[in-house]
């Protein structure tokens, strides 16, 4: 007979799987909590940018993960402004007559703020990363890049916003409308149904 059980064997998790899982579930846990925070993310992510770009003038090297990072920037952000559905297709989409245009559909990204600002993040520290492994020190002429990256912003951002104009969307909301009393609890049990105290 044996003594052990299906347990000792290899049938439960590891130790370092439950690690693994409950490091995830921790990550998910505060980056679910971010999520209203758009601000202070955005600001993080400008100061992980920067430290980036300390790194890169300290060590005076690095410089094509530097224009790897900013064509996947620029990819991730076009993604952010172009619409979910594409208006050039025959599906139903953005209105494009007079009485399409009366019924009210709000601007759906491609790729929505949270993820967009969590791709960059996550690309901003990947390079930070590559940078103390030389094998990515490859020697390039530095301004030929940041030329090429430029004419390539500018070609992007050209046809994006020649797109936009074609097919009239803004894709920048400046915020939901501020209502007077928003927040205030008038109502007898917190609410705002005007019910009035006794």
């Amino acid at each position: 007979m044996m003594e052990g059980t299906d347990d000792d064997i290899g049938g439960g998790p590891s130790s370092f799987e439950q690690q693994s899982s409950n490091l995830k579930r921790a990550i998910q846990y505060w980056l679910d909590k971010s999520t209203i925070h758009v601000y202070p993310r955005w600001a993080g992510f400008v100061a992980v940018l920067g430290i980036f770009f300390l790194r890169i003038y300290m060590v005076q090297g690095y410089f094509i993960v530097a224009y790897g990072l900013g064509i996947f920037l620029l990819n991730n952000f076009i993604a952010f402004l172009s619409p979910l559905e594409d208006p050039q297709e025959d599906t139903p989409g953005l209105p494009t007559t007079n009485k399409e245009a009366k019924e009210f559909r709000p601007f759906s990204r491609k790729l929505p703020e949270f993820k967009f600002w969590l791709a960059c993040t996550r690309g901003v520290l990947t390079c930070i990363v590559m940078t103390f492994f030389s094998v990515f020190d490859v020697p390039v002429f530095w301004p030929i890049l940041l030329m090429y990256f430029f004419i390539l912003f500018f070609m992007t951002m050209k046809r994006q916003i020649t797109h936009m104009f074609k097919h009239r969307y803004v894709p920048i909301s400046f915020g939901k409308t501020k209502y007077k009393d928003a927040g205030i609890e008038n109502g007898v049990y917190g609410g705002g149904a005007g019910s009035k105290s006794r």
